[in-house]
């Protein structure tokens, strides 16, 4: 069989029987491995403490790899879109019935009790992660740190003034989470670093 349908049909079997998220299809995963003799089992661990070291979903990541390794871009290309193609029209199917559903008068009212106590148990975790960051006040003892609440207050101070500033406001300016990380990251090193 074409070693590109063979990695298709393989991985799509693979989201389709498997449960539980990423961790539930590793068995499957090593098992079909080894069967078609694509990876030993040392290869495998490696790719997998890859695959759980990079970002995103360590099945899908997983199954990129498997793929590249054995056919390039498009072997990569293949058994990724064979293994979250089960789940994806799992999902549509679900979204569409749910789309009626979540118009019900009695949905909706569970729904708008439900945001409130969602946003304050955000905001609790961020106080108590604030306190314990900046305050130390994990495990009973004080321990105040300037350069957390410094951190804190230059990344709270660009994430919302940046935006307001007139010349970007007139342009609907929005601050990527990912540009306040890598700057966070960088005052990190300059007020930690050695």
């Amino acid at each position: 069989m074409n070693i590109l349908l063979d990695l298709f049909l393989t991985f799509l079997k693979i989201g389709a029987v498997s449960f539980g998220g990423g961790y539930g299809m590793l068995a499957l995963i090593r098992e079909e491995c080894l069967t078609h003799a694509w990876l030993t089992e040392e290869q495998l661990l490696n790719f997998i403490a890859v695959s759980e070291s990079t970002p995103g979903p360590i099945a899908v990541n997983l199954a990129t790899f498997i793929g590249s390794s054995q056919a390039g871009f498009p072997g990569a290309l293949l058994a990724t879109l064979g293994v979250i193609l089960p789940a994806f029209c799992i999902l549509l199917l679900v979204s569409a019935l749910l789309g009626n559903f979540l118009k019900k008068p009695a949905v909706q009212g569970v729904l708008s009790g439900v945001r409130p106590a969602v946003v304050g148990l955000i905001l609790g975790t961020g106080v108590t992660l604030f306190l314990s960051v900046v305050c130390g006040l994990s495990g009973g003892v004080f321990h105040f740190d300037w350069r957390s609440l410094l951190v804190f207050g230059l990344v709270a101070a660009v994430g919302i003034g940046l935006p307001l500033l007139p010349a970007l406001k007139k342009k609907n300016f929005k601050l990527s989470p990912i540009l306040l990380i890598l700057f966070s990251a960088l005052l990190g090193v300059l007020l930690w670093g050695k």
